[in-house]
């Protein structure tokens, strides 16, 4: 480790290569080996490693391909053990070969490539990066051949084909050493494009695209099915019948050869990657005795007769906005994670879903227009809101977060306005989950009589009753509202989408906190068993649809990566990632840093005014520290992080100065600057052009109601209003309660509310704090082989190196 930061490098964070080949002089050692390494790391206070710890990492030799050693350094990480402290326990323990491990070659492979699933016609990019004492030189192979003219530290093939799924590797040449990457995987589904929209917005997410079909079959007959989803890293595949695992059912596609009866039952596949876990629809699957029926003529004649009908959607399509950042009305913590976790749910069942933060009226009615504009026959339509909202004689209005005090029908959106508007478009089902309070608003006495038609299509999912409130529970971490809580749990059931509330709401109804206080209620005029897994079948206006998907699909669109090259001859890779439609994450990384510099960094500055941008939380050398918490396990580390929001209000493209702070060792601790102007567009959301003026014949006609001539906006509500959250004051509330009781939920999303701490009303809950906390977890270390055929390509490995070398040789 030839500097600071590389001693400081946590022993989590060490590349594989590193640790397999330390942990292989550390296990063959006798007297300098690990056991030793632990007797030594058990004398400092600091990471004392107990008899316990040495035992069990002794057992380890018990297994097959255990390492003693892997399993004592990583309790040394888990105890926050870094490398320089490794460096010095080796020299103490005098293995010359270990501290060998530890120095930096005069090749290193920076970046990694990483396996990935994506759809056939997209374009596949893979990675690698690498410094050396002198220029590095690139070559990528696929299985034992050379990619042609592939050169260059990024192997891009576009667009890919099912032809080019396989196992990758690059290596790297400095004058007379090289390296080799770790193995990757790419596997190419061939998807329809209705069902692959969106993908592009899913780097370092998956996103399922094949769902399982159910089936009938005969006996003696081969069952086959298949699944599929995209994402980096791969996939890993795990399928189920009737709730258990089947053994040795580990891929996309699962073959079980003559079938019997006892193969029959309900099949669903998971699929997961280090970071998520997402589950396909549940299917049955019947096994037939031909005989038993009456012979093939007569089992054909049965099958044809007895398919039960499948409803099918031409799209799926879905807006979701969170207000929590009000400017004149509480601010609300709920609404961003609620989104989050509703939008990775949505599109593992295919919606192509824009999720937004915190707009304005005209920003929401421009976004509910471009939503519109997908719409046609038999689309299946979601739209989720969450924030501030109330109820007037049956309508439903949502508060944009630059609304008035106190506000009226004129600064909201009406529901039913937007409803009516849809049915227009003779869409196949229409749902509206509205997680906000519903209690009369005083300041408007406006009746507007909106008239929907007699149609079967329409679900209210209300996440509180008339005149009551919803709640978000109050923590200190990211936590969901109560009604995304339940909701996040039964989103992905394969039933009728009221079937799903209903169980939503008996759910809300067993939760202590809030029992008699929220309760879901469900509206509804389907007649159909229309549910949100139903499979995407084109219809005929399947060009049209395709024309308008494309238009939704740019606020997908995030800009390329880049690198940098500065005069000084340092490198910066420059990385976008989505954490919103409209909330984009930048973040930089130093490739390349010349020998003679003590110091480099790089950060992002000059944004446009439009934007939202902190400049006390730009350029942090953690996610978290800059508010990134949702994508932090998904983001690469040791970089510095800017997190910008409000793209929406994005008027030109995106330019920022990318600056370069470096200090060379000759030159005292003097620093010196480099800037480059950085131009990417219109990212994400913002090539949508919400901030334009709101369309006359859009649902501005609909959703815009008058002011009632009996009130004025200028009037400013009472004390009592502005206090009471519309069901009395915080005094009166917590008088109804037992004293000394706290439920640690407080109430959220009214029509002008408060959302303080003295509104806690109950016992604390960690149960719901930490059941709710949006699964975010530290991503573990990556894998060096693929997922799939992890034992062929064990083999491929092996044989594949030792024939490059002896060509090397």
């Amino acid at each position: 480790m030839s500097d600071a930061l590389d001693r400081s490098t946590r022993l989590s964070l060490l590349k594989e290569p590193l640790v397999k080949k330390l942990c292989e002089v550390l296990d063959k050692s006798s007297n300098k080996g690990w056991r030793r390494l632990g007797e030594i790391v058990a004398n400092d206070r600091r990471f004392r490693v107990s008899p316990d710890d040495m035992e069990m990492c002794s057992l380890k030799v018990l297994q097959l391909e255990g390492s003693p050693s892997r399993t004592l350094l990583r309790l040394m990480g888990d105890r926050g053990c870094t490398a320089g402290h490794l460096l010095d326990y080796l020299q103490t323990l005098g293995n010359s070969e270990a501290l060998q491990c530890l120095k930096p070659s005069a090749l290193q492979i920076l970046i990694q490539p990483q396996s990935v699933a994506l759809i056939s016609g997209h374009n596949l990019r893979l990675s690698c990066h690498a410094v050396g004492k002198s220029p590095v030189q690139y070559q990528w192979f696929k299985s034992k051949e050379e990619v042609p003219n592939s050169f260059y530290s990024d192997l891009v093939i576009s667009p890919v084909y099912l032809k080019d799924a396989g196992f990758y590797i690059c290596r790297v040449n400095c004058g007379g050493t090289f390296e080799f990457s770790q193995w990757v995987q790419v596997d190419v589904l061939n998807v329809s494009v209705s069902c692959g929209q969106g993908y592009h917005s899913l780097e370092g997410r998956l996103k399922l695209v094949i769902q399982p079909q159910s089936q009938r079959t005969y006996v003696g007959e081969t069952l086959q099915m298949e699944c599929g989803a995209v994402g980096r890293p791969i996939p890993r595949y795990q399928w189920h019948r009737n709730g258990a695992p089947v053994p040795n059912a580990t891929r996309r596609k699962l073959a079980i050869p003559h079938s019997t009866q006892d193969h029959a039952g309900r099949y669903r596949c998971e699929i997961s990657s280090s970071t998520e876990r997402m589950w396909t629809n549940e299917v049955d699957v019947a096994i037939d005795d031909v005989y038993a029926i009456g012979g093939v003529l007569g089992s054909s004649e049965f099958l044809l007769n007895n398919v039960p009908e499948q409803l099918y959607a031409t799209d799926k399509v879905a807006l979701l906005i969170g207000n929590l950042s009000y400017q004149n009305h509480p601010r609300l913590k709920a609404p961003m994670v609620d989104v989050y976790d509703l939008t990775n749910l949505l599109r593992q069942l295919n919606f192509q879903v824009v999720s937004l933060l915190d707009l304005t009226e005209s920003e929401m009615r421009n976004a509910v227009d471009e939503f519109l504009s997908l719409l046609h026959k038999g689309v299946y339509g979601l739209l989720y809101y969450a924030g501030h909202g109330y109820e007037n004689y049956g309508n439903s209005f949502m508060v944009p977060v630059d609304a008035p005090s106190p506000y009226r029908s004129a600064n909201c959106l009406c529901v039913q306005s937007i409803l009516k508007l849809m049915q227009e478009k003779e869409t196949g089902l229409n749902v509206f989950l509205l997680d906000m309070c519903r209690k009369r608003n005083i300041h408007d006495d406006s009746a507007p009589n909106i008239v929907l038609r007699v149609t079967a299509n329409i679900v209210f999912g209300y996440a509180t009753c008339q005149d009551a409130e919803a709640f978000e529970l109050s923590s200190s971490g990211l936590t969901n509202g109560v009604f995304v809580k339940f909701l996040k749990r039964r989103l992905l059931d394969d039933e009728k989408i009221t079937v799903v509330l209903d169980r939503v709401a008996e759910d809300m109804g067993q939760f202590d906190a809030t029992k008699g206080k929220q309760a879901l209620e469900i509206r509804s005029s389907l007649s159909d068993r229309r549910a949100l897994t139903d499979p995407i079948l084109p219809g005929d206006s399947a060009d049209l649809a395709h024309a308008r998907s494309l238009q939704w699909a740019k606020a997908h669109e995030l800009p390329e990566s880049m690198c940098l090259n500065f005069d000084c001859g340092a490198q910066i890779k420059l990385g976008f990632a989505a954490e919103f439609s409209n909330v984009l994450v930048i973040y930089t990384h130093i490739v390349k840093k010349p020998e003679d510099m003590s110091f480099l960094q790089a950060h992002v500055t000059d944004f446009s005014q439009d934007l939202d941008v902190d400049p006390k939380e730009m350029n942090r050398e953690t996610p978290e520290e800059t508010g990134i918490y949702l994508l932090s396990s998904n983001l690469p580390q040791h970089c510095l992080y800017t997190r910008v929001s409000s793209l929406q209000k994005l008027r030109e493209e995106l330019v920022f100065t990318v600056c370069l702070q470096g200090t060379f060792t000759a030159m005292d601790d003097e620093s010196v600057h480099w800037t480059k102007s950085v131009d990417i567009g219109k990212p994400l959301i913002a090539r949508l052009d919400l901030n334009r003026a709101v369309r006359r014949n859009s649902c501005l006609q609909t959703c815009m109601m008058p002011h009632s001539p009996s009130h004025s906006p200028c009037h400013s509500p009472g004390p009592e209003h502005h206090h009471h959250h519309h069901c009395g004051s915080p005094q009166d509330h917590n008088r109804l309660l037992p004293q000394g009781h706290y439920l640690d939920v407080h109430e959220h999303q009214g029509a002008v509310g408060v959302c303080g701490d003295s509104l806690y009303v109950g016992q604390s809950h960690s149960e719901a704090a930490c059941d709710s906390s949006c699964g975010l977890s530290s991503s573990p270390g990556r894998l060096s082989v693929p997922i799939e055929a992890t034992d062929d390509i064990h083999e491929l490995q092996t044989v594949f190196i030792n024939s490059l070398q002896l060509q090397q040789q």
